[in-house]
């Protein structure tokens, strides 16, 4: 009987294209290093908005067979072989941007009962045995709606897998720094000051940006940039990658970060300091 891996890492995400933005480098790296990497995307983003025009036919159902190929690609580019689509494919669809109509539609992902879609996710914890869980926070990083389910089916799954009989050890929320987001603007700005992007305030429209104090972990991707940007690539659809920033379909700038990070929400901070292992003090747990 082959014994598991050592360390094994769940990611969970709302669309195609969040793993890639937001986890990218540190995918690639645990993927590199042996560590059991496992995404759990929650929609297949039937709902984007398609950035090229060759593309842009692609709508509803088959938008979203068009993003898993996409997904698929990303996950090649990372060397993640362990993903999947919670519930399997087409059990929730995309809610949309908040506050729009499609926020109402039955089948969207924002309107499913938390603890059936947190059920689909024990059965893929109690099987994996995650030591380390990836999610974003309560605003869901940004206040997407299927982001903010996201978030609360991951940590209602954690404890139900709790009650079941296993514990993850760490469970970490994507995070920016913002002096490490206003440094990167800078330098976006000297660098190419033409960019099509608003400097003021704009930070508020980057996923997960925090006070510097509250990030428990650092993880430095320089070795994997090329994968990040790669995974990015994939998704076609939904980003325009122009290292070292890129673009989704508002035509904005962002920073492309190569180093990631995240805050420790449960669990013992391995370290002190800032982390460099999300795996840092967890051991050889079975």
């Amino acid at each position: 009987m082959t014994e598991p891996p050592a360390r094994r890492l769940l990611l969970v995400h709302a669309h195609p294209d969040d793993e890639s933005i937001n986890n990218g480098a540190t995918m690639a790296r645990y993927a590199a290093e042996g560590a059991r990497v496992t995404l759990v995307t929650c929609t297949l983003g039937e709902r984007g908005e398609v950035i090229p025009a060759e593309l842009q036919h692609l709508t509803g159902a088959a938008l979203g067979v068009y993003r898993r190929s996409e997904l698929t690609a990303a996950m090649r580019a990372l060397g993640v072989e362990d993903f999947r689509l919670l519930g399997g494919a087409g059990r929730y669809q995309d809610s949309g941007m908040m506050g729009l109509a499609d926020n109402d539609d039955p089948a969207c992902f924002w309107q499913a009962d938390v603890d059936e879609a947190a059920a689909h996710l024990v059965e893929v914890i109690t099987e994996v045995r995650p030591h380390v869980l990836v999610t974003y926070d309560d605003n869901g990083g940004y206040g997407h709606p299927d982001h903010i389910q996201a978030h609360r089916v991951a940590m209602r799954a954690a404890d139900l897998a709790a009650e079941a009989g296993w514990t993850i050890p760490k469970i970490y929320w994507n995070r920016v720094p913002r002096t490490v987001g206003e440094q990167a603007f800078e330098r976006l700005a000297g660098a190419l000051p033409g960019l099509p992007f608003d400097r003021s305030g704009v930070l508020d429209d980057v996923p997960g940006v925090v006070a510097d104090e509250r990030i428990t972990t650092e993880i430095d991707g320089t070795a994997y940039a090329g994968a990040k940007a790669a995974a990015m690539r994939a998704h076609a659809t939904q980003i325009t990658v122009a290292e070292p920033y890129f673009a989704l379909s508002n035509q904005l700038a962002q920073p492309l970060f190569v180093n990631e990070y995240y805050e420790l929400v449960r669990g013992e901070r391995g370290a002190p300091g800032r982390e460099t292992d999300l795996f840092a003090g967890v051991g050889e747990t079975s």
